[in-house]
């Protein structure tokens, strides 16, 4: 069984901190599972995180433009084609762990074959590993646009102000409908701890289900590329038993 969770939010939130943050507990508690990240952000920083400039997506599949390593294997059907292409595009971060990034993806309105095509080949991608992480757009949807499949834990990453609050909101309302009925949620990021009533007053405000708070790290400002906090792993640490993902001896 594939476990699935999925970070959305306004970009400069810190979904791509998150994310990594994620990825090293999932190292830590299940050091036997393979991982998969699933870059589905137009920014496409998650490569850059692990010092990788990552051009080839999903979209270069997609549009014709991408550049195999090897030679295109003969005799393939286009769907066989696509699940090659797919192999050849996956880049390996760790033991256990692959990154793949999709940049661009085609509307789901889009009756043409490729569509069909590709959801099927990333769905039997992710269903290779034990755990994938998507990095997402600003909600759900754009990630439905590229596979439909259902997600186990879908986190909200949002800020301690009442910008980031009120979109916060609009991204659960978007996305409710993606997230299959399945655990659905937000997490407070870059929280100062001094003041936790006015961040609580916030959140009442806009009635919205909060899984967790994670403090602001300085030691990121100074490491802004990396994406590495420990302060934030030991957060996620703190809330990590009322998520909807595997747990001790899952």
């Amino acid at each position: 069984m594939t476990f699935k969770l999925a970070l959305t939010g306004k970009s400069g939130s810190g979904k791509t901190t998150l994310t990594k943050a994620f990825l090293r507990i999932f190292q830590e508690y299940f050091p036997e599972k393979s991982i998969l990240l699933l870059d589905n952000d137009l920014a496409s920083e998650l490569g850059h995180s692990f010092g990788m400039d990552v051009r080839n997506t999903i979209y270069g599949i997609r549009s014709g433009k991408h550049e195999y390593k090897t030679g295109i294997p003969e005799n393939m059907s286009k769907q066989e084609f696509i699940e090659w292409a797919m192999e050849d595009i996956l880049v390996p971060i760790d033991e256990n762990v692959d990154l793949i990034v999709s940049w661009f993806v085609g509307s789901k309105d889009c009756r043409c074959p490729i569509t069909k095509q590709i959801n099927d080949a990333v769905q039997k991608l992710i269903d290779r590993y034990d755990i994938v992480i998507f990095d997402c757009e600003f909600d759900l949807k754009y990630l439905n646009q590229l596979v439909d499949t259902e997600i186990d834990t879908t986190i909200i990453v949002a800020n301690p102000i009442e910008e980031s609050a009120h979109l916060a909101k609009r991204i659960e309302e978007f996305s409710s409908k993606y997230a299959a009925g399945n655990q659905l949620g937000v997490v407070i990021n870059k929280v100062d701890n001094n003041d936790l009533t006015a961040v609580y007053d916030l959140l009442k405000k806009y009635d919205l289900d909060v899984l967790g708070v994670i403090p602001f790290d300085k030691e990121l400002l100074r490491n802004s590329i990396a994406r590495e906090s420990k302060v934030v792993q030991d957060a996620i640490k703190q809330f990590y038993f009322r998520l909807n993902l595997p747990q001790g001896g899952e």
